[in-house]
């Protein structure tokens, strides 16, 4: 049997992640470097909810894989926080994937040139002035505090 906690521990990065690829694949979003930093977590919380979910004969093993999606899922939201942060200009994001720090010496064109095109720096799409790397952190820290609740609840 499935418990709320495996549950929820599997389906909310599979969903996120679905939400990620289908504006990427159908929606034409092209996503940034810390886009992509922000799916890992994601998929490696799918496997563990998986694997949790497989050793469901095991109790305890199993608490403690879904355990462990709840805190991957979390580091997802963490590095979504980062993101939209970088986005709203609350602070400087990785050089490489950002606006060009002109006047630092080099060679500006040669900077220009190697600035990938697609900026970590700017949100490609917003919903309530709240970017993707936004409501990813929204719904990660809600659904990973959601499944470690549920887990904690069962330890009582």
């Amino acid at each position: 049997m499935l418990t709320p906690a495996r549950t929820l521990a599997l389906f909310v990065p599979a969903a996120l992640l679905a939400g990620a690829l289908g504006s990427q694949y159908w929606g034409g979003l092209v996503p940034c470097e810390m886009c992509m930093w922000q799916r890992w977590p994601h998929y490696a919380a799918v496997g563990v909810a998986l694997l949790a979910v497989l050793l469901r004969g095991t109790p305890s093993l199993s608490r403690v894989l879904t355990i462990l999606a709840a805190l991957l899922i979390i580091v997802s939201g963490a590095i979504g926080v980062f993101h939209a942060g970088v986005e709203y200009g609350w602070w400087p994001g990785p050089a490489h994937c950002t606006t060009i720090p002109l006047g630092r010496g080099g060679d500006i064109m040669a900077q220009i040139l190697a600035t990938p095109l697609v900026r970590c720096d700017v949100a490609q799409w917003t919903l309530f002035h709240i970017s993707l790397a936004g409501w990813n952190a929204l719904f990660s820290f809600a659904g990973g505090g959601a499944v470690l609740a549920l887990c904690l609840k069962r330890v009582r």
